[in-house]
């Protein structure tokens, strides 16, 4: 699977030599990515590998310490979370993070925050409930009672509901029944159908690759290895340190 638009037009995002630290600790050592308009592209790597904290840095949670982070042309390298938000970037975390004591109603409502996305709540709560079938049938019910894929669901729908043009997923898949990550990988490629660009931050190898156009193994904070989803399906390097063959 390998996207039309990776030659034919210019990134959505890119980071340049991006670097970030938490205190004296240094996560990030001159990350440099690409996602193009329409692709999936999934980071790969070990737990601490800095996967996590490349989306951060995307998102604005963690500003970088130097490099720049452009997004749709423009540097947003310093621009603040909140804002990021309303410039069309949505960043479903690891964990899910849903507000266990809100209904799922609330929690979705709490995704449109930013003046474009309220005036299309109606719209986008349909959309979310056409994609999420099961969601209609908790709309009134807590968040924290839902089952693990559920509450992703509800992760999903929330990031969704900010109209993004780009989402960030971290993990996906984490603590999921093998059905159920089935079922969200195939609600994220009926996403990518609706244009919206993605990139994931994936433990589940084969998964996160299998639905991508492009990927990137991380290690140690640098890009160790850019290709093809296809490519790095089939690397030796790829199968032997994640796949375990």
């Amino acid at each position: 699977m390998t996207s039309p638009n990776a030659t034919s037009s210019a990134p959505l995002l890119q980071l340049e030599n991006v670097t970030a630290h938490y205190g004296d600790l240094q996560a990030l050592f001159g990350i440099s990515l690409r996602v193009f308009p329409s692709e999936i592209v999934t980071l790969i790597g070990a737990n601490g590998a800095g996967k996590t904290t490349t989306l951060r840095v995307i998102s604005g949670l963690k500003p970088p310490t130097q490099g720049s982070v452009r997004f749709g042309g423009e540097d947003v390298s310093s621009v603040p979370a909140h804002r990021i938000v309303a410039r069309g970037i949505s960043h479903v975390p690891e964990g899910r993070q849903v507000f266990p004591f809100l209904t799922v109603r609330e929690n979705l409502s709490l995704g449109a925050y930013t003046p474009r996305a309220r005036a299309h709540m109606k719209e986008s709560l349909q959309e979310q409930l056409a994609l999420f079938p099961r969601l209609a049938e908790r709309m009134n019910q807590l968040a924290g009672t839902l089952s693990g894929g559920e509450q992703q669901m509800v992760a999903i729908a929330r990031g969704l509901m900010a109209r993004p043009t780009l989402l960030l997923l971290d993990e996906p898949s984490l603590g999921l029944a093998p059905k159920v990550v089935d079922e969200v990988f195939e609600k994220i490629q009926e996403i990518r159908n609706t244009g919206i660009t993605m990139l994931i931050v994936e433990q589940n190898v084969v998964s996160g690759l299998s639905i991508s156009d492009r990927g990137y193994v991380i290690q140690h904070g640098s890009v160790l290895m850019e290709d093809t989803a296809q490519n790095l399906l089939g690397n030796e390097m790829v199968r032997a340190a994640y796949l375990g063959i």
